[in-house]
């Protein structure tokens, strides 16, 4: 694997090898000496066009534990701000001798482009780019998910017949585009639910069913997994629902919307959270609720993300 750019890139046998070697990852956090030898002398490039901690930190953990050299690299305050564009940037970052970048960029389609145009040799990760995708992302909560539901047994095995719900802002959310095509490739079933302004308009592509009413929603699918999608606080001014209260009251996770999920239906949410917004106190601090276990299991998907676009078949390593 070269790069990492889409999950619709990903048939299923890629899928599973890819959450198969994370489980082999995943063993790595449980040893005394946290770490392997496999991508020594390799260098990792974070190469962040937008802010995101938590996703940059996740990978650089997954770097360093592959013993792999990290440079962070942020466009605020960098050349970048000063009016360089991607190509110059992808060119020295060459010349420096980077062997992968991983890029979050505002831009759809920046990654593809980098991976394509010939400026670099790289490998190249998509750690998010514009409304587009975010691979890894879907990567961890199928991962996640494949954990809760399999257990032990998990290797080898997909997510077929399995329901899954993804609430809230499906316009912009790179990561339910990922979530959809990901999983529909593992075999769950996807539904997303939204106000009809949160809704692409080509909404068809990506083969899910569509509700409008999440309370209905929840009534007729009985989700084993509901994935809770951020609010974000610009598009409160941006007049695609009403207000916060309005949103919360129709499309939130509350307390009473949560006791009537079926009783062992798993709760997700990419982080942050809004709290009192798309989800209660009662669905984000349940034993139900996976969000803690998602940001671990981040760094062991982007191990083996950067193991299989990096190291090749250097299985001895693991």
């Amino acid at each position: 694997m070269k790069h990492l750019l889409s999950t619709a890139d990903l048939g299923r046998d890629d899928a599973l090898r890819i959450l198969d070697v994370a489980e082999d990852m995943a063993d790595v956090s449980t040893r005394q000496v946290k770490k392997l030898p496999t991508l020594r002398g390799t260098t990792v490039v974070n190469l962040f066009y937008e802010d995101s901690t938590r996703t940059r930190i996740s990978f650089e953990a997954a770097a360093k534990r592959l013993s792999a050299d990290v440079i962070n690299f942020a466009a605020k305050g960098s050349s970048v701000s000063k009016g360089e564009s991607l190509k110059d940037t992808a060119q020295t970052l060459a010349a420096m001798g980077a062997d992968g970048i991983v890029i979050r960029h505002p831009a759809s389609g920046a990654p593809r482009v980098l991976a394509d145009s010939g400026w670099v040799d790289a490998g190249i990760v998509n750690a998010g780019d514009g409304t587009h995708e975010h691979p890894t992302q879907a990567l961890l909560d199928a991962f996640t998910m494949r954990r809760r539901v399999h257990g032990d047994a998990s290797r080898g095995r997909d997510l077929d017949g399995l329901e899954v719900l993804i609430v809230g802002d499906i316009l912009h959310s790179r990561v339910a585009r990922s979530n959809a095509w990901l999983l529909r490739t593992l075999g769950a079933h996807v539904t997303v639910v939204a106000p009809p302004t949160l809704l692409p308009v080509d909404v068809s592509r990506l083969g899910v069913d569509v509700h409008y009413d999440l309370d209905e929603a929840i009534a007729r699918v009985q989700p084993d997994v509901v994935m809770m999608l951020r609010i974000q606080q610009e598009r409160m001014a941006e007049a695609f629902f009403p207000n916060a209260r309005e949103y919360g009251r129709s499309w939130g996770l509350g307390a009473a919307r949560f006791r009537s999920l079926p009783p062992a239906a798993l709760v997700m949410h990419p982080g942050p959270m809004n709290r009192g917004l798309e989800i209660g106190d009662d669905a984000a601090d349940s034993p139900r609720s996976t969000v803690r276990e998602q940001v671990g299991n981040g760094v062991a998907v982007r191990m083996a993300v950067l193991y299989l676009t990096l190291a090749g078949d250097r299985e001895d390593s693991l």
